[in-house]
C-alpha cells in the first residue's frame, strides 16, 4: 500500500507522535508499504531532510492553529496516489485541512487522536474545553465522524475519550503502539551518556526523559526528590528534555534552596546513542505525568530492561503493572513520593528481577513490529481490502 500521513509537524522535538510515525514507517517499509507525509512544516526546515520518508511541507501556517490552504490543496491534488491515509492529532489545521483535502480526493482515512480527547485537559482548563466543544461541533467532530475508524493506543485511552465531546458519533479501534529497542552496543551507548553527564558516573540515579512541562509532573518529581534526598544521599536525579515553558528555572531554584542542586542534572534533549545510554545507565525511569496517552519513553526504558516508575495517568499503566516491570502510583505529590520511596526501599535482588520483567513486558506489549502490523491491518480495512 501507499500510505499518506497528515500531521502538524515532524520536528523530532515534537515528541511521541513523530517518533511513533518514524518507527512505524520504517517497520511498514519492511512489509512492502510506502509512507509519505503532508505536514504544516516550512518546506525549508532542515529536519525534513533527516527523516526516512518523503515529507511535503505545506506551511508554515498562520498562528498556533497553523492555518494554510496549501495543505488541503496538495492532498486533493495528490490523493489519487495513495490507498489510504492517517490523520494525526486534533485541534490544529493538520486535522481540519487534512480532512478537507481527503474529502475532495475521496481518499479513505483513519483518525489517530494521540490522547487529545483525554478528560484531564477539560479539568485542567474548563474554559478551553468549552471552546473545544464549540470547535468540535463546527468541524473537528466531523473529522472523526468521517474516518473509517478512530484509533486509540489502549483500552484506557478509548474509555477515557468516550463522552469527552458530544455531537458526532465515530467508529473506535484500539491498535498496538510501540517502539524499537536500543542497538547492541550497550557499552558504547553508556559511554556516550557518561561523556555528556560525567558527574553521575559511578552513582545511582533516577531518570526523567521528556519535555520539562507541567503536564509531565516535573514539579512533583523534583519536590518528591527534594523530600527524600537526605535519606538517600547516594542517589541522583537526571532531568533530560527540552524546557518548553520556562519551568526549569523555578525547579533549579528549589534544588538550590534545598542544597541538592549538585545532585539534579539537567541535560536538555537527548537523542541517539546518548538517549539509549541514559536509559541503560539509570536505575529506574520516572514519568510522573498528569496525562499521557502512551508514553513512548516508558516503552523505550523497558526495552533497555530499565524499570519504570509511573503514575496511573499514563494510559499504559495497566500493562506496565501486569508485566511486573514497574511501579504505579497516583499523580499527586504524595503519590510520586511513594513511587520513589517504594523503589528505593526494594532490596537489590528485587530491583534486578524488575529489570528482567521490564524487558519481558516490552517484548510482550510494545515492540514496534507488532504495532506496525496492527496499523497495516487497520489501513487495509480503511482501504476496503479486508474486514474489520
Amino acid at each position: 500500500m501507499r500510505i499518506l500521513h497528515v500531521i502538524a509537524h515532524v520536528d523530532p522535538r515534537a515528541g511521541g507522535p513523530v517518533e511513533g510515525l518514524r518507527l512505524s514507517a520504517h517497520a511498514l517499509s519492511g512489509m512492502g508499504h510506502e509512507t509519505e507525509v503532508a505536514s504544516l512544516d516550512d518546506p525549508q526546515a532542515a529536519y525534513l531532510g533527516h527523516l526516512p520518508f518523503a515529507v511535503q511541507g505545506c506551511g508554515p501556517g498562520f498562528g498556533r492553529y497553523g492555518y494554510t490552504p496549501a495543505l488541503a490543496r496538495w492532498i486533493a491534488a495528490n490523493g489519487h496516489r495513495f490507498d489510504a491515509a492517517v490523520v494525526h492529532g486534533l485541534w490544529n489545521h493538520a486535522s481540519i485541512g487534512g480532512w478537507q483535502g481527503l474529502r475532495r480526493a475521496r481518499l479513505p482515512y483513519l483518525a489517530f487522536v494521540h490522547g487529545m480527547m483525554d478528560p484531564w485537559f477539560s479539568r485542567d482548563n474548563p474554559a478551553k474545553h468549552w471552546a473545544k466543544q464549540a470547535f468540535w461541533l463546527l468541524c473537528q467532530g466531523r473529522v472523526l465522524r468521517d474516518a473509517q475508524a478512530v484509533l486509540f493506543t489502549s483500552e484506557e485511552e478509548q474509555r477515557l475519550a468516550r463522552g469527552a465531546f458530544w455531537g458526532y458519533d465515530y467508529a473506535e479501534r484500539v491498535i498496538a503502539y510501540g517502539t524499537a529497542g536500543p542497538s547492541e552496543d550497550a557499552e558504547g551507548e553508556r559511554a556516550a551518556f557518561r561523556a555528556l553527564v560525567p558527574k553521575v558516573d559511578g552513582r545511582r540515579f533516577l531518570l526523567f526523559l521528556g519535555r520539562i512541562h507541567p503536564k509531565k509532573g516535573c514539579d512533583l518529581l523534583v519536590h518528591a526528590f527534594v523530600g527524600l534526598a537526605e535519606q538517600h544521599p547516594d542517589v541522583d536525579l537526571v532531568m533530560a528534555g527540552p524546557d518548553q515553558t520556562g519551568m526549569q528555572a523555578g525547579l533549579m531554584a528549589l534544588a538550590q534552596w534545598a542544597g541538592i542542586s549538585h545532585r539534579i542534572h539537567w541535560t536538555g534533549m537527548l537523542s541517539g546513542p546518548v538517549k539509549w545510554g541514559a536509559f541503560r545507565s539509570a536505575e529506574a525511569f520516572v514519568l510522573p505525568s498528569h496525562q499521557e496517552n502512551f508514553g513512548i519513553a516508558v516503552a523505550e526504558a523497558m526495552a533497555c530492561a530499565t524499570p519504570v516508575l509511573i503514575t496511573d495517568k499514563v494510559n499504559i499503566w495497566r500493562e506496565v503493572e501486569a508485566s511486573g516491570g514497574g511501579i504505579v502510583r497516583p499523580d499527586t505529590l504524595a503519590g510520586v513520593t511513594s513511587l520513589l520511596s517504594a523503589w528505593l526501599a526494594l532490596p537489590e535482588h528485587s530491583r534486578w528481577a524488575m529489570r528482567d520483567a521490564a524487558r519481558a513486558g516490552f517484548e510482550r506489549h510494545f515492540q514496534a513490529d507488532a504495532a506496525a502490523r496492527e496499523m497495516a491491518e487497520a489501513l487495509r480495512f480503511a482501504a476496503g481490502q479486508e474486514p474489520a
